[in-house]
C-alpha cells in the first residue's frame, strides 16, 4: 500500500494474504503437477504448457500496464478537464487533498447506469471515470463518497493485486483450450500404460487445468469480496460519512432494476472495476459465492458498524 491517509484494515488485509497465499499454493501445486506428468510420459506437451505461460503472461502485462486504457475503451468514456466538470473535479481535488496522495486523470462515461470505477497500475497512472447516470442521482456528499471509495482502489493499489492474482486463472485457462484443440484435433500423443492402454495425455492436463482454474476463480471472486469491503471502509473512514456512503450505495443498487438487461449485460466485462456490480438486485442473492463484489446487505452492514464507531 501507497503511504496516503487512507486508513488500513488489518482484519481485511490479512484475509486478503491468506487468500494470495492459498492461489500461491494452488500454483505451486499446478507447476508441481505438469513437470510430473510431463515427466512421467516424456511428451512434447510442454511445448503448449510454455506456450501457455508465455501467452498468459503477455495478458496479464498488457491488463496491468493497459488497464486504464482498456477500461475507458470498454466504457465508452471521454477525459475531462476542469473547465468541462468543475463539480466532479471539485469533489477530486477535495478528496486527493484529504488522502495525501496524487490526482488521477477524471473522465465521464455518458450511459444512464449508475456507476463508478478507478484503474490504473498507481497512482501516477490512474483513472477515475463516473458515469452522468451517477452524477445525476447522487448528491454532493453521496458523490463523494462513491469517489473515495473508487480512490482507495488506486491507493491500495488494488489493480495490481488482482492482476497478479488473475496470472494463475489465465493460465489454466489458455491451457485447458488448447489441450481441447489439441484432442480434439488429434494433436494429443498417446503413451502406451503397463497395460497396453492408450493414455491421452493432452486430456490429462486439460482436466488438471480445469480443477487449477475452478480453484483459483473461486479464490480470486473471494479476494475481490475483500477489496471491495475494503475500499467502502476506507472512504467511508476519509470522509467521515459512512451514511454517505451507504445512501448512495442504496440509490445505485436500486437504479439497477430500472436499467435494461441489454445495457448490464453489455457492462458486465466491467464489473469487477464498478462501484456495484451492473446486475439487477435478484441476480445477487443467487451466486453470491461468484459474484466480484460483496452483497449490499453486508456492505450496508459494515457502514453502520463503522458509523456507530464513529458517534462514539
Amino acid at each position: 500500500m501507497v503511504r496516503t491517509r487512507y486508513a488500513p484494515d488489518k482484519g481485511l488485509q490479512a484475509r486478503m494474504g491468506l487468500t494470495m497465499f492459498l492461489l500461491g499454493l494452488v500454483f505451486v501445486a499446478f507447476v508441481v503437477a505438469l513437470v510430473f506428468i510431463l515427466a512421467a510420459f516424456n511428451q512434447g506437451t510442454g511445448v503448449i504448457v510454455f506456450f501457455a505461460v508465455l501467452l498468459g503472461g503477455g495478458l496479464t502485462f498488457g491488463s496491468l500496464f493497459w488497464s486504464d486504457k482498456i477500461a475507458l475503451r470498454a466504457s465508452g468514456a471521454q477525459e475531462v478537464t476542469p473547465e468541462e466538470a468543475p463539480k466532479l473535479h471539485g469533489v477530486v481535488d477535495r478528496l486527493c487533498a484529504l488522502a495525501d496522495m496524487p490526482k488521477p486523470r477524471v473522465a465521464i462515461a455518458r450511459t444512464d447506469m449508475p456507476n463508478a470505477f478507478a484503474t490504473g497500475r498507481n497512482s501516477q497512472n490512474a483513472v477515475l471515470c463516473v458515469t452522468t447516470g451517477l452524477m445525476r442521482r447522487l448528491d454532493d456528499k453521496e458523490l463523494e463518497g462513491v469517489i473515495a471509495h473508487e480512490m482507495s482502489h488506486v491507493a491500495h493499489k488494488d489493480v495490481v493485486v488482482m492482476t497478479v492474482a488473475s496470472f494463475l486463472g489465465i493460465v489454466a485457462g489458455l491451457l485447458v483450450r488448447f489441450a481441447f484443440y489439441g484432442e480434439l484435433f488429434g494433436g494429443g500423443r498417446r503413451s502406451n500404460d503397463n497395460n497396453g492402454g492408450a493414455l491421452p495425455i493432452l486430456l490429462i492436463v486439460m482436466l488438471v487445468s480445469v480443477v487449477v482454474y475452478a480453484i483459483s476463480f473461486l479464490l480470486i471472486r473471494l479476494l475481490s469480496r475483500y477489496r471491495e469491503l475494503a475500499a467502502d471502509r476506507a472512504g467511508a473512514l476519509l470522509t467521515g460519512q459512512p451514511s454517505a456512503l451507504a445512501s448512495a450505495l442504496t440509490k445505485v443498487s436500486g437504479a439497477m432494476s430500472a436499467i435494461p438487461t441489454k445495457d448490464l449485460r453489455e457492462a458486465q466485462p466491467l464489473n469487477a472495476f464498478y462501484f456495484a456490480p451492473a446486475l439487477k438486485g435478484d441476480t445477487m442473492t443467487l451466486s453470491t459465492i461468484f459474484s466480484t463484489h460483496p452483497s449490499l446487505e453486508r456492505r450496508l452492514q459494515q457502514l453502520s458498524e463503522i458509523s456507530a464507531q464513529l458517534g462514539r
